[in-house]
């Protein structure tokens, strides 16, 4: 399913919670998700050409850049420039990390004459926000897939984990960064209800005062699964296809038959 909202946050998140334990049991049918997309390429390959500019994937917490193979394989067969992040596996912003990845832009950028696609799975979501907050000239646009960015920094059910692997405080950690606060580019939150790890609420951008290329669209996911979920990749690829300064809200696909259960007509 597939429906796009500009602003629906909820007034106060200071006491959202992470996903409850039915929903995290729910994650293990992230495989078949990705399951999905043979039966439905002929139908992804229908999505909008692509202008041959560079798009940077970043993956999500401990994962790497094989983890946004796939969807780069998808985006790449449409015409674009696709790369990974290039660090490994992602432990969190690590000093150097961040660095490392304003310089992939930049060079991005360098190379191609144009600005840059930054998408980003969870973790790697707010990457690719904040450094669109940094370099607005160098990036065409910001979308992220279930990216815990305006919730309370425990409201996952990854918290531990990132405190784990980053040796950082989350709650310190985000303090950093004003991470509610969409970039000064055409913005796109894909997120999930039944994602298991961020509470979906956490990925609802807030329409920004002077800044209405925000926008939210939901799609029926896991959290593991919505990299290598179809109908996301097909909300990506729609996202990536819109001219420069010609950017226009979500809408999805009007299809029919068998096609119609993949990408359902939006509710409202």
């Amino acid at each position: 399913m597939l429906m796009s909202t500009r602003n629906q946050a909820p007034a106060d998140l200071s006491d959202l919670g992470p996903p409850n334990a039915l929903l995290l049991a729910m994650e293990l049918r992230g495989f078949w998700e990705f399951g999905a997309v043979l039966p439905t390429w002929p139908l992804l390959q229908r999505a909008p050409r692509g202008d041959g500019h560079a798009v940077i994937v970043f993956p999500g917490l401990s994962a790497n850049d094989a983890s946004t193979a796939p969807i780069r394989g998808y985006l790449s067969s449409l015409g674009y420039q696709t790369e990974g992040w290039g660090q490994g596996l992602n432990f969190g912003p690590r000093a150097g990390v961040l660095d490392a990845a304003r310089a992939k832009v930049q060079a991005a950028f360098a190379r191609t004459g144009k600005p840059v696609s930054l998408v980003g799975w969870s973790l790697g979501g707010i990457y690719a926000r904040e450094l669109a907050k940094e370099l607005p000239e160098l990036v065409r646009c910001v979308i992220t897939l279930g990216t815990p960015f305006s919730g309370p920094p425990k409201s996952t059910n990854a918290w531990r984990l990132y405190e784990l692997v980053s040796q950082r405080n989350v709650e310190r950690e985000r303090q950093s960064f004003d991470l509610p606060v969409a970039p000064p580019v055409p913005t796109t939150s894909i997120y999930s209800k039944t994602d298991g790890i961020v509470a979906w609420q956490g990925s609802i951008q807030a329409r920004a005062t002077g800044h209405a290329q925000t926008e939210n669209v939901e799609v029926v996911a896991s959290h593991f699964g919505i990299g290598l979920n179809p109908s996301a990749w097909w909300a990506v690829a729609d996202r990536l296809a819109q001219p420069p300064g010609d950017w226009q809200p979500f809408e999805a696909p009007k299809m029919l038959g068998l096609q119609g259960l993949v990408f359902p007509k939006p509710a409202g």
